[in-house]
This record gives C-alpha cells, sequence and structure tokens, in this order.
C-alpha cells in the first residue's frame, strides 16, 4: 500500500565550486603548477595574463581587426567544428597538443641514462662463458633477487618455477653452480640467501686480513644472532677474548654494506627539491610571510570569448543559441577556476599567518623548546575554517624559515602539563628526550626508565610507555640496540 509521507531533512552538500576549492587546497605548489597547465590546455576560454594586458594591447587589437576582416573565408574559425569535437574523445585537440609556431626556440631535453641493479647484474652475467640454458638460468636467477639483493626463495620452488614458465629442466646443482658465479658479481654480497652469507661473501672479497679480519669472519659464522642483538658480553665469553679484541672485529663487521642491492641506481633514494609552498624571514625582528607563487602564471578569461558571445547572441537562430550555450560554459568554467586560484591563495596565507602568529616565539629563534602546544582545532577556531580545510593545507605544505625548510604539519602538536601546571608543547619533550639520548654513554645507554627519571626531574611527569612512544617517533632504537663498545 503506498502512502504519501513529509519528511524534512537536513543535508549538507559541497557544491562543485567548494569540491574545485578542496582539491586545488591539497596540491602544493609543483603540483599546482602542472593543474593550471592542464586547465589551460582542457578550457581555451582561460589563458595567461593580468588584466594589464589587455588595456596595452588594446592599440593593437583595433589596428589588426581590419587585416582580419580581409582574411581569406577558408581560415575563419568555425565555432561549429569545434563544438561537434568537444564531446568526441577522439577528437585530434584531446590527442595531441600542437602550441609550436615557427618562432618558437627548441631545446632538446637531457636525458639521463641509468642502468637498475637488475640490469646491472644482467650485463656481467653476459660476460660469462655459458652455455645457452646455463645464461637463462642465471637471467631467471637474477629476477628472483630482491631489492635488497638477496635471493629469498628456496632453490626447489625456482626449479618448478623454471620448468613451467621457461620450459628449462634444470637441477638443485646446476642452480647452486650459477648462483655461485652471480654472488661473484658487483656489488659484493649480492645473490646471499641470508644476512650472515652477505657479510661472509664481502669479507671474501678483502684483500688484506688481519687479526680483527678473522675475528669478524668467526663472529659472522658463529655468532651472528648475539651481533644483531648487540649481545657483545656473550661473544667475548664464548670465544675467550677481550673487549678491545672484538671493538676491532665489530669495526670490520660495521663497514660491509648488509644491503648491497641498495647501491643500485634504482634503488637509491634521489634527494628531490623541496619548493616551500611559503617563505618566512626575520627582518630587524620583525616576520615578514610571503606566499610563494614561483613561477605562477596570472589568469584572465580569452578576451575574444567576450566577443563571442556578444556576437553570436544576437543571432537567432539554433546554431546561435548552441554557440552562446558554449562560450558561455567555458566562460563560466574560466571564471571559476580563477576564483578557486584566488580563494586558494587567501586560504594557505591567512592559515599560515595564523601558524606565524601562535609560533611567532619559534620562527623568532627556531628554539624547539619554544614550540607550543597547538592542534587543527585552536587555528581552525582562530581563521575560522573548517579543521578538515586546515588538515588538507597543513598535510602537503612546506615553509621555508631561516632555519629550515619544514611540513606545517610538523608545527602541531598534543600538549602536556608540568608539576608547575604549565603547559608544554611535546614537541618540547621529545627535544629533551633526544638531547639526552645524544649525551649518553655509548657503553651503556639510558633506558626508558632512566628517560622518564631524567624528565621527572626536569619536571615533566611522564610515564615510561609514553617515554617509549614518543623515542619511537623519533626513530630512535632502545638501549639495547644502541650500545657501543
Amino acid at each position: 500500500m503506498l502512502r504519501q509521507t513529509l519528511q524534512q531533512k537536513l543535508l549538507q552538500k559541497l557544491s562543485p565550486q567548494q569540491i574545485q576549492l578542496m582539491k586545488l587546497l591539497q596540491l602544493p605548489t609543483v603540483a599546482l603548477e602542472q593543474r593550471i597547465k592542464e586547465e589551460l590546455e582542457i578550457n581555451p576560454a582561460l589563458e595567461e595574463g593580468g588584466e594589464d594586458d589587455d588595456l596595452n594591447n588594446e592599440e593593437e587589437d583595433f589596428s589588426q581587426e581590419s587585416d582580419l576582416d580581409n582574411e581569406d573565408t577558408q581560415d575563419d574559425f568555425s565555432l561549429s567544428d569545434y563544438m561537434d569535437q568537444d564531446d568526441d574523445e577522439t577528437a585530434p585537440y584531446k590527442l595531441k597538443a600542437n602550441n609550436h609556431s615557427a618562432d618558437d626556440e627548441h631545446r632538446e631535453m637531457p636525458v639521463v641514462s641509468t642502468y637498475s641493479f637488475h640490469d646491472l647484474l644482467e650485463s656481467q652475467l653476459g660476460l660469462r662463458p655459458l652455455s645457452d640454458q646455463e645464461y637463462q638460468v642465471g637471467l631467471f636467477l637474477i629476477g628472483n633477487i630482491d631489492e635488497d639483493g638477496y635471493l629469498r626463495r628456496d632453490l626447489e620452488s625456482i626449479i618448478d618455477d623454471i620448468a613451467f614458465t621457461q620450459n628449462i629442466t634444470t637441477t638443485k646443482e646446476e642452480l647452486e653452480k650459477i648462483l655461485l658465479i652471480i654472488q661473484e658479481f658487483d656489488p659484493a654480497g649480492v645473490g646471499a640467501r641470508d644476512l650472515k652469507e652477505c657479510l661472509h661473501l664481502q669479507l671474501e672479497r678483502k684483500s688484506f686480513w688481519d687479526e680483527s679480519m678473522q675475528l669478524a669472519s668467526v663472529v659472522i659464522k658463529n655468532y651472528i644472532d648475539e651481533f644483531s642483538k648487540k649481545h657483545y658480553d656473550k661473544i667475548v665469553k664464548k670465544l675467550e677474548i677481550t673487549e678491545a679484541q672484538l671493538k676491532g672485529a665489530v669495526q670490520e663487521i660495521l663497514k660491509l654494506n648488509p644491503r648491497p642491492g641498495g647501491s643500485g641506481s634504482d634503488n637509491q633514494k634521489n634527494a628531490q627539491e623541496v619548493i616551500p609552498d611559503f617563505i618566512l624571514n626575520n627582518e630587524n625582528g620583525k616576520l615578514e610571510l610571503i606566499l610563494n607563487s614561483r613561477n605562477m602564471p596570472e589568469l584572465k578569461v580569452a578576451k575574444v570569448y567576450h566577443q563571442m558571445l556578444e556576437e553570436y547572441s544576437q543571432r537567432k537562430d539554433k546554431t546561435g543559441k548552441e554557440a552562446v550555450h558554449f562560450v558561455k560554459q567555458k566562460i563560466e568554467s574560466a571564471k571559476l577556476f580563477i576564483d578557486a586560484i584566488n580563494q586558494r591563495y587567501q586560504t594557505l596565507f591567512l592559515t599560515m599567518r595564523c601558524i606565524m602568529d601562535h609560533q611567532v616565539e619559534y620562527f623568532m629563534t627556531g628554539d624547539e623548546t619554544k614550540l607550543k602546544p597547538m592542534i587543527l582545532k585552536d587555528i581552525s577556531e582562530k581563521v575560522g575554517l573548517d579543521i578538515s580545510t586546515i588538515s588538507r593545507v597543513s598535510n602537503s605544505k612546506y615553509v621555508q624559515t631561516p632555519f629550515g625548510t619544514f611540513l606545517l604539519k610538523t608545527f602541531f602538536s598534543e600538549s602536556l602539563s608540568t608539576d608547575s601546571g604549565e603547559e608544554v608543547s611535546s614537541r618540547e619533550v621529545k627535544k629533551i628526550l633526544k638531547d639526552a639520548i645524544e649525551g649518553e654513554s655509548k657503553r651503556k645507554p639510558l633506558t626508558d626508565d632512566a628517560l622518564a627519571e631524567i624528565l621527572k626531574k626536569k619536571g615533566y611527569n611522564i610515564a615510561r610507555r609514553t617515554v617509549a612512544k614518543y623515542r619511537e617517533q623519533l626513530e630512535i632504537p632502545v638501549a639495547r640496540l644502541r650500545k657501543q663498545l
């Protein structure tokens, strides 16, 4: 049975403009440059240049107007053709951008040629006198070496895979023979099946052996677990050696590379340039904030589209109405994009200005202990924006200061109370922990209990588990793993 009911609902929906603004807010400076370029290619009604450019070029436009009227009709702009292609995914302008002219300066882009880690191994394999089957088996083994340089799969599984995928019948003995050849390749230690074998392969490459090297070899072969856990006292007792002798062996082992694959060009973490979104300077005791617009072009609605809109508005036929609708759509889209870009700039500046005012003591001195407790809600209430908006701004934006370039979210921290009732930032506590660990005795590192006691004496009543949490956030290992001889 059908019934009619009256319901009242409160819904919150984002407009297309708000959605576009939220997406732009998340973009850092470099990504925004690319987004603007994409929009310039997509929307012909959007072009680079400020409003002043129209005034400066006005006389030139009028002088060229008569020439345009006398041009051959074959070169007239056909809006209907462009409109027909707008919904066609195979339209040429959507598949290929051709924005070049005869006056453009053509430059060759430099191409960097690099060998990947596996390419390096394959090139060395090709230099060995192997049969066709041995070479194919060697390629398959290299393909199973992981990015750290280890062959972690058991040989029996590899035998089955070669049979199914390469239609090659081989044996474990043949695999071990070819693996020994691969283990002779550079970098030293590649093709090992575990850490012990990896370090041992590297030691065998050494041309000079002394007492420390020989002792290092014994430690690797027989006491690798104790060495990894830094149970040095157990090794000293079992080998009946002095601590000084063990120290020499440990120094030799620490020179070895536990991840030989990490030396490959494709596994090196290239340092990427960070482009700051804000630049903060201290000008004679006064903070100055600059929004880094870098090479951002000024945007405007193309003048020709306003002229086209006026022209087609005078036509009363069907084509004229379609043309008006098309031109209006492009102009409106261009205006919305320009407004979203301007709103993004305003939101970023207001947010960073509020953060700067809140943390003025830190930005004046660079002392982390001057950082005040600050959460997203604090900035949200002062700026008058939603917490999610502040989160989008802080999670991907960098600020350049006289003390370095930092991610905005690093300035946010929870508050802690001292014995005197004063609220301090957790960053201040972490700084004290870091300083205490850096100044500790490496022979007897400070435990979490000892660190908690140090903080307690300074007026920070913090539990041991909280100390452990902060230490892990600082990526500092436990006391046992920080021990040195």
